[in-house]
């Protein structure tokens, strides 16, 4: 199944055989593995910079979703690849999506000590005041974890 051999060769950065793959079949750009995610979704995941720009180069949905509602520039923001996010947020990825619980990528980087993808997200435009299905904010994930910097940053950001 050509599908398959998309995701294992994202899996083992494979970038040629993506890029061929891709070429031969661009279709498989909007197949989705057994969680849900995209080809995109899972190369930035994985944090494989130069095969998400062959995705990406390739015409990938910036802001699609996985099976839990996450964009890949969430997924980046949880793992702290700043040069993807730089990336996605450089070909046209939406700052502020949310996810099926309202979380954000800021919400991501603030809940897990990224403060460089925070500095990032806040210059490109996050909003800061989008708050999660529990009614909080990224800087309340950073109160509750106790990351006073990305608090502080957080508090004083303007949406």
């Amino acid at each position: 199944m050509k599908s398959e051999s998309l995701f294992n060769a994202i899996r083992s950065e494979d970038e040629q055989t993506v890029a061929s793959l891709l070429a031969e079949h661009p279709e498989l750009l909007n197949e989705k593995d057994q969680r849900g995610s995209t080809p995109l979704l899972l190369a930035t995941y994985y944090g494989h910079l130069g095969i998400s720009k062959t995705i990406i180069a390739a015409g990938a949905d910036l802001n699609a979703k996985d099976a839990s509602g996450n964009t890949a520039l969430m997924g980046v923001c949880f793992k702290g690849y700043v040069e993807v996010a730089k990336l996605l947020i450089d070909e046209g990825a939406d700052v502020n999506v949310q996810n099926f619980n309202g979380a954000t990528a800021l919400i991501y980087a603030a809940t897990f000590n990224q403060k460089e993808l925070v500095e990032l997200l806040l210059e490109r435009g996050a909003n800061p005041d989008l708050r999660d299905s529990r009614d909080l904010k990224a800087e309340d994930h950073a109160r509750m974890q106790g990351l006073d910097q990305i608090e502080n940053l957080l508090k004083h950001a303007t949406p």
